[in-house]
């Protein structure tokens, strides 16, 4: 049983309207007001961060510009004109929602980025509640969202597959934009009319023209959903042409393992659990094509909707795969933040799955009667569950700093074979403060260690889990900074934020290195090795930059390997070169 459309249909709609549902009357202006909304957010998310220069790790604007950029792709894909404050609400909910997530997770490692795990599980949350909050605001007779269960199938898998591709049509018709706008630009420039090319490097522009793109499209979209409709249907039928390949291919897999076991799995050099994952969401992908929106829709080709019972019965043999490949991963190398969401992606497969083999053994040729409602079921839950992991209740970060603790603590893996780089950079708080503990310990070889993984400011810097570190190279990547560095010429005095950009370079790492400074804006750093680099001042922002045009081809060529930077005669002298010069301007590189 379900409720009653929210509103009838709208006596004024013309008899021409190209809408879906006859409850939407035809709003002319959306296209237009959709791509101001989005031209107007996608200047504002320009003004909140600026790429251009230097990442912006701060995790309030970051925060920020994840609510503009989330409220507003919300909103243009599920407004209507009816009950368009619903729309509103929801979107800016969920723009909150997501902000609030990226603000945790920027600032939750060092130098971590805003896309950590927690934000995925939260956009999946996102995309999954949209045709939710879409069916429910159709046929909802009031606010009453907790009767979700209870809403039509048809069209809740209608909006779903509808909002995918409206989105898809939308990103194809931006990149379309994109080329244009270009073209134009690059003809005007023919002629000496640089202003296109010229807005293009503003930065506000790019994403004005984005924004205003996408919106538009939605709008024009939106107001012929019913040939959307078809689109979405063509989609759904070269989609289900696919199905008996995927289900005679993993009958097969399935059958192969009978013969060969398992062991191949582990030792291919590739991830079972993320392959096996796949092939599973590729399953769930193509049965639903074939199956439709509903019993009416669904195929009627016998091999096409038997190839779909397949699919989905084999999505259970493949889970458990899965599940077991992290088992084992667990139980060799022990727990990590992304094991931990891998494991919850397996049982979130292991539940379809099941769920899955239970509609095909009862309900055999008619499975997908029965799967429709449990896959409303299975939507909701994920959904709650992707939101409740991506907020800041469960820190996968802590779980995993005690049980590496728990196998440091008991010999399990030795302290030169311990992974310090996840320690330090993957397990937030819990797994920092941990390391401040063990630099306090009486053990000198885990104190020292410790105190390396605390000081080094890249993750890259310190040891691949498994590999054995090097003594030597721990102790000198303990000390400061300014007793790594040998400044030339002598007498020469480099300030604290040239030592900085060294550090963060990482030459100096595991072995001297020296700085020749060739002006007050400009030095060149030599490494262990061939690792020489080019730092000068940037013009705007005064902060040491890698010079990338510093070096020419033929001087880059000639570099040869340096074992003694701390004691090697480092010198800078002025080489002659010669260059082709045509009409006075400089052709080609230089050469000798």
């Amino acid at each position: 049983m379900t409720d009653a459309p929210a509103s009838p249909p709208a006596p004024e709609s013309p008899p021409s309207s190209s809408r879906l549902d006859e409850s939407d009357a035809p709003w002319p202006l959306r296209p237009w007001i959709l791509a101001a909304i989005c031209a107007l957010a996608g200047i504002a998310f320009h003004l909140t961060i600026d790429w251009r220069y230097a990442p912006d790790l701060d995790p309030g604007r970051n925060a920020l510009a994840a609510f503009i950029t989330v409220s507003t792709l919300v909103f243009v894909l599920g407004v209507e004109l009816r009950r368009w404050h619903w729309a509103l609400g929801f979107a800016l909910i969920w723009g909150a929602v997501i902000g609030l997530i990226v603000c945790t997770s920027a600032g939750y490692n060092i130098n971590a980025s805003p896309f950590e795990w927690p934000f995925w599980s939260g956009l999946l949350a996102v995309l999954i509640a949209t045709p939710l909050f879409q069916t429910r605001r159709d046929v909802a007779p009031d606010w009453r969202f907790w009767k979700l269960w209870t809403m039509p199938y048809d069209r809740l898998h209608s909006h779903a597959w509808t909002d995918a591709v409206i989105g898809a049509a939308g990103l194809a018709f931006t990149g379309l934009s994109f080329l244009l706008v270009l073209l134009i630009g690059q003809m005007f420039s023919l002629i000496g009319i640089d202003l296109v090319m010229e807005m293009f490097e503003t930065g506000w522009f790019p994403w004005m023209l984005a924004g205003a793109a996408f919106g538009g499209a939605v709008g024009l979209l939106r107001e012929r959903d019913r040939l959307v409709a078809t689109l979405q249907k063509l989609v759904m039928i070269v989609l289900a042409v696919l199905a008996p390949v995927l289900a005679v291919a993993v009958l097969l897999f399935l059958l192969s393992l009978l013969g060969t076991g398992l062991t191949p799995l582990w030792d291919s050099g590739f991830s079972t659990a993320a392959l096996m994952m796949a092939a599973a969401a590729f399953a769930v992908l193509l049965a639903n094509a074939v199956i439709g929106n509903g019993r009416e829709e669904r195929s009627g080709n016998r091999l096409l909707h038997g190839a779909a019972a397949m699919l989905v019965a084999a999505v259970l043999p493949l889970a458990v795969i899965a599940f077991y490949s992290m088992h084992l991963r667990v139980i060799q190398y022990g727990w990590t933040p992304e094991r931990l969401w891998g494991v919850v992606a397996a049982m979130v497969a292991l539940a379809y799955g099941a769920a899955g083999l239970w509609a095909v053994v009862r309900g055999r040729l008619d499975f997908d009667d029965l799967l429709r409602p449990l896959q409303q079921k299975l939507a909701i839950g994920l959904a709650l569950l992707a939101l409740f992991l991506a907020l800041p209740v469960m820190d996968f970060g802590a779980i995993s700093t005690r049980d590496q603790l728990a196998r440091l603590q008991s010999g399990t893996v030795k302290a030169d074979q311990f992974d310090w780089a996840a320690m330090a950079f993957d397990f937030g708080p819990e797994g920092r403060g941990a390391l401040a503990d063990i630099s306090k310990s009486p053990d000198k070889a885990k104190a020292d260690l410790a105190k390396w993984a605390l000081a080094t400011k890249n993750r890259w810097d310190l040891n691949i889990a498994g590999e054995p570190v090097d003594a030597a190279e721990v102790s000198f990547g303990a000390k400061p900074i300014r007793e790594k560095v040998r400044v030339l010429p002598a007498g020469q005095v480099l300030a604290d934020d040239a030592y900085k950009a060294i550090d963060e370079r990482g030459q100096c790492r595991a072995a001297p290195c020296a700085a020749y400074m060739l002006g007050p804006d400009q030095m060149v750093v030599i490494g262990k090795g061939d690792n020489v680099v080019l730092f000068a001042r940037d013009a705007k922002t005064k902060a040491w930059q890698e010079d990338y045009q510093g070096f020419s081809g033929a001087a880059m060529a000639q570099q040869r390997a340096i074992d003694d930077v701390d004691k090697a005669v480092i010198e800078v002298r002025p080489i002659q070169r010669r260059q082709v010069f045509v009409n006075g301007k400089p052709v080609g590189e230089d050469f000798e």
